[in-house]
């Protein structure tokens, strides 16, 4: 679900600022806009982890978990973007030792992580279920959700920022019994970036997730009109 607005200023409120902006006619003045839309896609990294004395029984493990998930994730696994799960680390982990003058020991600890992407957000409980069943390390947040068409929504907002500049422009040259002109000067302002919002845990389980919630794009410009 996707919704455009612009924003519109009360026009009492013009008035006030008419006679510091229009000079030498021109009218300088900003216009914004803004698009609010549900995410449809999810990046997702996960990670198998097991520690052992013994670092073959370590990455044994962990190959285990790995085939455990493969096998749990089979009837998703066609609707999973970009996946990739090679990478594998082992290294040793120095344990704390109870006395002091005690030599420390040292554990295996082996580790391979999971990344993919999903298109269709109605995967993302039951990936998640499998993942804990097998006590996989993730993180969750806002930042991993995206929508598939972000870059035209950013153009969208954007092009509602300038229609919203020519429609005060408009606006200003007919109370002054003129017309809006061409543009003299013109400044996108950057970071047309999501901002995220809240997700939604369904109390029926940790870690499901009931909504993702609703996100804004924001756009805005200054510009310099000519009054004809």
């Amino acid at each position: 679900m996707i919704r455009h607005k612009q924003n519109i200023r009360a026009l009492w409120a013009l008035p006030l600022f008419l006679p510091g902006v229009v000079m030498a006619g021109e009218v300088t003045l900003t216009g914004e806009g803004s698009v609010r839309y549900e995410p449809d896609s999810a990046r997702l990294t996960f990670t198998a982890s097991a520690e052992h004395e013994l670092p073959q029984k370590a990455t044994d493990q962990v190959a285990s978990i790995m085939k455990q998930w493969r096998e749990g994730i089979s009837d998703y696994r066609p609707q999973l973007q970009e996946y990739a799960d090679a990478s594998v680390h082992l290294y040793s982990r120095t344990l704390p030792s109870e006395e002091r003058d005690q030599e420390p020991e040292k554990t295996a600890v082996a580790s391979q992580t999971i990344s993919f992407s999903i298109s269709d957000l109605s995967l993302l409980n039951p990936i998640l279920q499998q993942a804990q069943a097998l006590g996989l390390n993730y993180n969750l947040g806002p930042h991993q959700f995206f929508h598939s068409q972000e870059t035209r929504m950013e153009q969208d907002a954007l092009a509602l920022a300038l229609a919203d500049a020519k429609s005060r422009c408009e606006f200003v040259a007919q109370q002054m019994n003129q017309s809006c002109g061409k543009v003299v000067t013109l400044n996108i302002n950057g970071g047309h970036r999501p901002m995220p919002m809240m997700m939604s845990a369904d109390a029926r389980g940790a870690g499901t997730i009931s909504s993702v919630g609703e996100r804004e794009i924001n756009a805005s410009v200054n510009a310099t009109f000519e009054l004809d």
